[in-house]
């Protein structure tokens, strides 16, 4: 079976794509092998390096593994007139470069920060469209664009059957990892504000903001559009998992493998102090009893929003960011945190 099956493309058209003049359509399909270090400068390109690690994908928390980053490499910047956009390459796993974009407000000395992470058949071209980044720098915010394990450019050298699902509790625990040595980056540069620091996940983006969450409270605040969860029920009724696949994904040992690393459970244990969570009630690639358990295991504090479908959810797009920029706004320092369920 072909990792390219029209079954994994994304579950949804991302909101920026529909609503922000001048955004292309993403790729739907991870892309083996892409290359963003053609974009680099050719004064200082991006290479690969020689990172040590020892990983432990029993443990959400980086505290149990042993990563050793190699000097992180810049490659491409750029400015628009409201930003100034920076390509560049982390590296924690050998054979695993991670390209990052940190793409900062003018005129701001340390501004507060934003991650996003989407859905795994996503890539980091995105970042490069330069209307989407003075829409994510609006009123003084950075945003630092990745993606996870087994996605766009960190797909590679996998067998044919390999895919993010089929390799969950790797993807979902790297990832994880992803997020803390992100930030573990971020501080080394001092020119964002590390006690301001959020991030927006989509999808299996979302699934893994809420795990890196529950043991890194640096995440202020966290917005989950859409999670997956409920491993058994998910695997059992996504539409993501193609049918030919999906007896193997529940085999007592596969769900053995990533019983422990369900959003359902972690969702509760969030350090940050600011949740949101979103659904529309026909979300494809998360069936209704799926997003009722995520819905339920939401902490009271969280703000949980249910549209009753997708051109709902659209119309609210056009303010997809502001809720996320309010939590890490001065003002929220004292705001009290309401639940809305």
């Amino acid at each position: 079976m072909s990792n390219f099956d029209s079954t994994k493309v994304a579950f949804t058209i991302p909101f920026l794509i529909l609503f922000v003049p001048g955004l292309s359509v993403a790729q739907k399909t991870p892309t083996a092998q892409a290359s963003p270090d053609k974009h680099a400068s050719s004064a200082k390109p991006l290479s690969s390096s020689s990172a040590v690690e020892e990983e432990d994908w029993n443990s959400l928390s980086i505290e149990s593994s042993h990563f050793e980053p190699s000097t992180p490499l810049v490659g491409q910047i750029d400015e628009g007139d409201d930003f100034t956009r920076e390509l560049t390459q982390v590296q924690w796993r050998s054979d695993d470069p991670i390209y990052l974009y940190v793409i900062r407000p003018k005129h701001v000395q340390k501004p507060p920060a934003i991650l996003y992470l989407y859905n795994y058949d996503s890539d980091i071209d995105r970042f490069r469209d330069d209307a989407l980044c003075s829409f994510l720098v609006k009123n003084g915010f950075a945003a630092i664009g990745f993606v996870s394990a087994l996605s766009g450019h960190r797909y590679h050298d996998r067998g044919v059957t390999e895919w993010f699902v089929s390799e969950l509790q790797e993807s979902l625990v790297s990832s994880a990892h992803d997020v803390q040595m992100v930030l573990n980056y971020l501080a080394t540069r001092r020119d964002v504000d590390m006690d301001r620091i959020g991030i927006f996940g989509e999808g299996s983006g979302a699934s893994i903001a809420i795990l890196a969450s529950a043991v890194d409270a640096r995440l202020r605040a966290i917005d989950l559009f859409a999670p997956w969860g409920d491993w058994p029920d998910w695997l059992a009724k996504s539409p993501v998992v193609p049918e030919d696949e999906r007896a193997g994904f529940l085999k007592p040992e596969f769900l053995k493998r990533v019983a422990s690393f369900d959003p359902v459970d972690w969702l509760p244990r969030v350090k940050a102090s600011a949740v949101r969570l979103q659904y529309a009630d026909d979300q494809w690639g998360t069936p209704k009893v799926v997003q009722n358990r995520i819905k339920a295991a939401a902490p009271n504090r969280a703000k949980v929003i249910s549209y009753p479908d997708m051109k709902s959810e659209h119309a609210a797009a056009v303010s997809l960011f502001d809720w996320i920029k309010e939590q890490l706004s001065p003002i929220a320092d004292h705001a009290s945190p309401v639940g809305e369920h």
